[in-house]
């Protein structure tokens, strides 16, 4: 018999893959009215003395937090920012970044994260589409800022340094090594640029006029993705967008200890599944995070080893770090109880490693910024099939239909296109009706991506619909790439795809046709790209070719290349395998 549970005034009827989740996690539960402050103030409430932030040895209480946040977000209304104004985040994960964060929608504001890896025409790009006047940046990535300040809305620039909040030894011993590797910065304060904590330390706890309130429908994020041309769009995320998803993952671990969670926060926070399986969960449970700027293996190890980090979100690279780690042994890993994988496949061999030599299960997920990010996870404690993505979040409906006509509901075991519909769903892409129109239809949320479900109701991802290539975690959207490309004058055709690589994901290779007479090695192509692109855009492989596949329209038919390399690959391990 069919039970039905009451939420919300509604009968919700239980899905097959209900019957999978974990015990003790609901199906639907009701949402508060809550916004992102509130989920800090949550915690202040409730564990106000309870660590919330570790940097390299200094904590910040939920208390403190409270009080800087405060502080900033008067900063900002003193210097003209108002409510609805974009503020831009250009940080890792430093305390400015979750204090940056809090202040700026304390004040009104709406928050651009922007990646620290971005170069200035990126930058530039950004800051141009939300419209952001006001930025708080690492002082190592001023001048990119400034470069193109003059052509972007930018009224105030807010400098803040990473030896600004580390205790006083480890400041004395930064401020020595940056000399020493020459990496020192001094920025002199001027008009429209400000240091941060001279700001924060200035600004009082309170004002004679209060700060605004913001409601849960209004925005609480522009968070940029790329789309299937790879021009960035800014995805319209609500307060109610992003608690809800926030509350489903915290649900999502049934036996999840509010006040006495440790989380490692490594994976980027300028990064929304950062945001929503780490920063957000935290700080509405009174939780520590131990804040990392980057990922270094034996750093991760130590940390988790010192801390007692009982959970941790990755990407699979992380996880293949930490399987290949000679020494493992050598640190206790023990403590941690709920394992994450996001942004990119998880390979089983990768996952079974990790198992052994931790004794906890990684449970993969699915999302995308669209959704706020997560819509699927595999049970954190229960079994999963290899290769899943996973199961629908609570109070999260899916669908998958024909990729032709984008309607018609496929039955179990076919493969179509993923749709989606829950709380966590963005109201769109800003400044961008055509876009927006073209994947919001009729409530559902068409994600571009290829999937089955199986049997038993988890879920698989076979394809992407888009070309999108998903490297080292990071989104890479290849027009972007093959135009920065073919700005090199002995290019005359360019396709960049995605090949697997058992380290990065996915590596961009480049498939170049040079005009006739021309000459071009690897590294010159290479050293032109730099200048242009993030790092992790560059491709890490090229092959010179004399045409390449493309269909009548002259469309790119990057399939036909991705099917070569699948076939290489098999190819040579059947070779290793013989030998």
């Amino acid at each position: 018999m069919q039970r039905l549970v009451a939420s919300q005034s509604v009968l919700f009827v239980p899905a097959p893959w209900h019957r999978w989740y974990d015990p003790g996690v609901p199906f639907t539960f009701a949402y508060p009215d809550w916004t992102l402050p509130d989920l800090l103030r949550r915690s202040v409430t409730r564990f106000p003395q309870h660590t919330a932030l570790i940097f390299y040895g200094a904590r910040l209480s939920f208390r403190e937090l409270d009080v800087l946040t405060t502080r900033f977000a008067f900063a900002l209304r003193a210097l003209g920012v108002r409510p609805g104004d974009r503020v831009a985040l250009m940080l890792p994960n430093v305390p400015q970044a979750v204090i940056g964060y809090y202040g700026a929608l304390k004040a009104g504001a709406i928050v651009v994260q922007i990646n620290p890896m971005y170069v200035s025409r990126e930058i530039e790009a950004q800051l141009a589409d939300s419209g952001s006047e006001t930025i708080l940046v690492l002082d190592r990535l001023y001048p990119r800022v400034a470069a193109v300040k003059d052509r972007t809305p930018l009224k105030r620039i807010l400098v803040t340094s990473i030896r600004d909040f580390l205790p006083l030894g480890k400041r004395l011993w930064y401020d020595v090594k940056a000399r020493l590797d020459g990496h020192r910065v001094h920025i002199e304060t001027q008009h429209q640029v400000f240091d941060f904590l001279t700001l924060v330390k200035a600004a009082p706890d309170e004002g004679p006029v209060p700060l605004p309130v913001p409601r849960p429908d209004d925005l609480a994020l522009l968070q940029y993705t790329g789309g299937t041309t790879g021009v960035a769009k800014g995805v319209m995320l609500s307060h109610r967008n992003v608690v809800a998803n926030a509350l489903q993952g915290r649900y999502w671990v049934p036996d999840f200890r509010e006040g006495y969670e440790v989380f490692l926060g490594v994976v980027p926070f300028f990064h929304v599944y950062g945001l929503s399986t780490c920063q957000h969960i935290a700080m509405m449970t009174g939780s520590a995070v131990i804040l990392l700027p980057r990922f270094q293996t034996v750093e991760v190890l130590r940390t988790i080893h010192r801390y007692r980090v009982t959970i941790l979100s990755g990407i699979p690279a992380m996880f293949m770090a930490i399987n290949e780690f000679p020494g493992l042994d050598r640190y206790d890993l023990r403590s941690l109880r709920v394992c994450l994988s996001g942004a990119g496949p998880l390979h089983a061999d990768v996952r079974n490693r990790f198992e052994r030599a931790t004794g906890v299960k990684i449970a993969e997920g699915y999302g995308l910024t669209e959704a706020g990010p997560v819509t699927h996870c595999n049970p954190i404690y229960g079994d999963r099939p290899d290769e899943s993505i996973g199961l629908p979040f609570p109070d999260t409906e899916v669908r998958i239909v024909d990729e032709e006509t984008g309607e018609r509901d496929l039955p179990v075991g076919e493969t179509g296109e993923l749709l989606v519909r829950g709380p966590q769903v963005m109201s769109g892409y800003w400044n961008n009706r055509t876009d927006t129109d073209a994947v919001l239809r009729n409530g559902w949320l068409y994600t571009g991506d290829l999937v089955r479900q199986d049997e038993r109701g988890f879920f698989h991802l076979m394809d992407r619909k888009k070309d999108m290539i998903k490297s080292r975690g990071e989104n890479v959207y290849p027009r972007e790439v093959e135009e920065i490309l073919l700005k090199h004058p002995a290019i005359r055709d360019a396709v960049v795809v995605g090949v697997p690589d058992p380290q990065l994901g996915e590596a961009i290779k480049a498939y170049i046709v040079l005009r006739e007479g021309c000459r071009l090695s690897k590294g010159e192509l290479l050293q032109h790209c730099r200048p242009w692109l993030a790092r992790f855009k560059v491709p890490t492989a090229v092959e010179f070719r004399q045409e390449l596949p493309r269909s009548a329209v002259g469309k790119a038919l990057r399939r036909l290349l991705r099917e070569e390399e699948t076939r290489k690959a098999r190819a040579e391990s059947e070779v290793c395998t013989v030998g």
